[in-house]
């Protein structure tokens, strides 16, 4: 290599991250990206304490990582070059073909009997039913798509203690599209199945209607959903998923308390098709408490779901069948779940959640007021 040239690759590229940095300076800071669906790191206040203990050097290395210009094509350009290297896991995210599924890495044990612990406590606290309800994520129920060698942790042993079995509902579907393909959520077909395992458990498998009852009532959807998996990832090249609403809310009336105070809502939120996180058009996202009546159903129970957010996409269902269905977030709601479900008069109780969730939550202590 000459000296000629050796000067020239220099200078070519002290233009190159010159010019970055004033492309940076000259363009405004972005307060969201949308691609990734977070907030993004503004400038760091300084501070000569936040300058001596680090904490400013690595607030200032987050913003300019952040705001850097062109952020999310250079993060999808990295994952592609991944892809033609042969690799197949993109931070914590397996792409199997058409398909994104999260990588489940194995728990803290002890975590996940202390969560099983405070849900028994919350039985022998209570005269009303409980029941555990644990979804198998993606990487379970599609096992057989996971790159060869994929490494994904056994949900088998914690899904037995589940006293709903969504395992073999949504396995016995799993050719079927029960899971998006870019987010980490089922789909209204595999809440659909979710909700069937649902009234098998509770005594009531010949109440379900078949999804035909629900499939020529399609409401307004979206086919331009890109969910978390395709954030994550930087895997943004596959087409986007398809958010269907079957369950019609005629007859229902739904009250939502964001904010503490009651106020009233809707079974699908419409508006959030128009945003990045669709998934929230479900009931509108998360929320500490919403309660779903159904007035023409005036003696079919009343359920609490101590629940995560897939619920959102099973209480459409569920509403079809109980008078009430109640969906508490123990992320927002910090009072006593028994203490609701008495002065609410329950019927019974079904703590819900995914087993991702599950395994690492650290809010399910709460169940034990």
């Amino acid at each position: 290599m000459t000296k000629t040239y050796s000067r020239f690759l220099t200078a070519f590229f002290c233009v190159f991250l010159g010019g970055l940095l004033l492309w940076h300076i000259l363009l405004p800071d972005r307060e969201k990206s949308e691609t990734e669906n977070r907030t993004l790191a503004q400038v760091p206040e300084f501070s000569w304490e936040s300058l001596r203990d680090g904490s400013y050097t690595a607030a200032v290395e987050e913003y300019f990582a952040d705001q850097f210009p062109l952020r999310d094509d250079w993060t999808g350009l990295k994952a592609r070059m991944e892809q033609l290297i042969g690799k197949s896991e993109f931070n914590g995210v397996y792409l199997c073909g058409d398909t994104l599924i999260s990588k489940v890495e194995t728990p803290d044990m002890e975590l996940v009997e202390k969560n099983l612990g405070y849900i028994r406590r919350l039985a022998e606290n209570t005269e009303i039913p409980v029941y555990l309800g644990l979804i198998p994520s993606a990487a379970e129920v599609w096992r057989d798509k996971l790159p060869k060698g994929a490494e994904s942790w056994d949900q088998t042993e914690l899904l037995e203690k589940s006293d709903i079995d969504f395992r073999e509902a949504l396995a016995a579907h799993a050719g079927e599209q029960v899971f998006y393909r870019t987010d980490h959520h089922w789909t209204t077909l595999g809440a659909y199945y979710g909700y069937t395992a649902v009234m098998e458990a509770f005594g009531r498998g010949g109440e379900i209607p078949g999804p035909d009852a629900f499939e020529h009532r399609v409401y307004p959807r979206s086919d331009q959903f890109q969910g978390t998996l395709y954030s994550q990832s930087g895997v943004h090249w596959l087409y986007p998923d398809t958010i269907e609403f079957w369950a019609e809310d005629t007859g229902l009336s739904v009250t939502s308390w964001r904010n503490g105070e009651p106020e009233e809502a809707s079974l699908y939120e419409l508006s959030y098709l128009d945003s990045k996180d669709k998934y929230s058009a479900f009931l509108g996202g998360n929320q500490p408490l919403c309660v779903i009546k159904n007035k023409s159903l005036p003696d079919s129970g009343k359920l609490l779901l101590i629940r995560d957010s897939y619920s959102d996409a099973l209480a459409p269902f569920l509403a079809q069948s109980f008078s009430e269905v109640h969906l508490l977030d123990l992320r927002y709601y910090r009072g006593s779940a028994a203490r609701y479900a008495e002065e609410n008069g329950i019927d019974s109780i079904c703590v819900l959640y995914s087993v991702q969730n599950f395994i690492s939550d650290r809010n399910l202590v709460l169940l034990t007021q």
